[in-house]
């Protein structure tokens, strides 16, 4: 069973591609959020219509369907554990880096291992559902959008109606168990990350529209939970806690809860978002576009660029709202251009990185970064840089699909 990574979350976050071919009247956009929904349906349309260029990044892209076809529909009702509630409609995790301590008989208090991932992580609770869940329904949709094969979108409705719609299985909109550390909580605010799936989820969601499979009355029930849950979100001890949280912990927040706020057509809730986001980028950068919060981390190169990729996901929600993000910067040069300036020597050619890095470097996730940010800062030398990674690796593959390059 495969997780969500965060190297393929950025995938979906910001599809901002040229100008491929003029839209036809029957074309549909689809209502997306994090992704270019014309830019999306001018490649649809271009792949259709017969050009090579996206044929090698749609076979990788219904590659991931196929897989995702052979995964089963997950619930929070298939784990063994029953939550604090006592209600194992409640999702329940435990931390990824709390690991028993060794000097108590009992384990308890669990100890910390930053960056280090507690095996029970994978059998305890919720944890790798919610991953497969998000993963499979992105991909089932991206499959179904591009090549209309229904067969997709209904594996996909079933994962949604499974997790979220069905009485029976269906997961209580609350996420008040999440991340939990045996002998000290039962859970936490940095357990809310354990929805960062939800974003990309709701993305494929708009991709599933005219889908037989998918049904108005599906829909309406979908928004109606995500409506409870961004109630919880915003009103929450652990929603708060997460949304104070100065580090990445905070910016996956804000992503998550406008995406969640635009579905839901609560448009000045996501507008709030990102007018703080600027505030938050002159906090989180340093003049020479080190990220301090980050880089204390033992994953520092890959948790920089996560919270990168977030607050780049913040500045494509401004887009919606005529809030330029991109060109915010302080006097001392703090910015999101400084932060991904920082990034490129160890991420692209091939330089020490000289913070800790005990896990391998996703550079991979650079890939469609430099896309934008080449259109953005209109820096022809971004997309340069972006040849020079693994062009057959599956994520950079698929991104093609989803990025022009410049």
């Amino acid at each position: 069973m495969k997780t969500f990574s965060y190297n393929r979350s950025f995938l979906i976050f910001s599809v901002i591609l040229g100008a491929l071919l003029p839209l036809s009247a029957q074309t549909t956009v689809p209502r997306v959020f994090l992704i270019d929904g014309k830019a999306l349906a001018q490649a649809r349309e271009s792949y259709r219509a017969g050009n090579p260029e996206y044929r090698e990044a749609v076979k990788a892209a219904v590659k991931e369907a196929e897989n995702a076809l052979k995964e089963k529909p997950v619930s929070v009702m298939d784990k063994t554990q029953v939550p604090p509630s006592g209600d194992k409609h409640d999702y329940m995790s435990i931390a990824p880096y709390w690991w028993p301590d060794p000097s108590k008989p009992d384990g308890l208090p669990y100890i910390r291992k930053d960056g280090e991932v507690n095996p029970e992580r994978a059998v305890i609770g919720d944890r790798i559902r919610i991953g497969t869940l998000a993963m499979s329904v992105w991909s089932l949709g991206l499959a179904y959008y591009v090549t209309g094969e229904e067969h997709y979108a209904a594996h996909a409705a079933r994962f949604l109606q499974r997790w979220f719609l069905d009485p029976e299985t269906r997961k209580n909109p609350n996420l008040e168990y999440a991340q939990a550390v045996p002998g000290r909580n039962t859970g936490r605010g940095a357990g809310v990350i354990d929805g960062h799936g939800y974003r990309e989820l709701i993305d494929a969601v708009g991709l599933l529209e005219g889908s037989k499979s998918w049904t108005k009355s599906d829909q309406q029930a979908l928004v109606k939970w995500f409506e409870q849950y961004l109630d919880w979100l915003l009103a929450s001890k652990n929603g708060k806690e997460e949304a104070a949280a100065k580090n990445n912990h905070g910016t996956t927040y804000a992503v998550q809860a406008s995406c969640i706020a635009l579905f839901v057509g609560k448009d000045d809730i996501a507008r709030k978002f990102v007018e703080s986001t600027r505030d938050r980028i002159i906090a989180q950068v340093e003049p020479d576009g080190s990220q301090p919060l980050e880089l204390v981390r033992t994953k520092s190169w890959n948790y920089s660029m996560l919270n990168l990729e977030s607050l780049m996901r913040m500045a494509r929600i401004g887009d919606r709202f005529g809030i330029d993000l991109w060109s915010v910067r302080s006097e001392d040069g703090r910015s999101i251009r400084a932060a991904l300036e920082y990034l490129l020597p160890a991420g692209v050619e091939g330089k020490k990185w000289e913070h800790q890095q005990i896990a391998r470097m996703e550079t991979e996730r650079l890939f469609p970064v430099l896309c934008i940010a080449a259109k953005k800062y209109n820096e022809p030398g971004y997309a340069s840089l972006s040849k020079k990674l693994d062009s057959k690796n599956s994520y950079v593959l698929v991104s093609k699909l989803l990025h022009a390059e410049p």
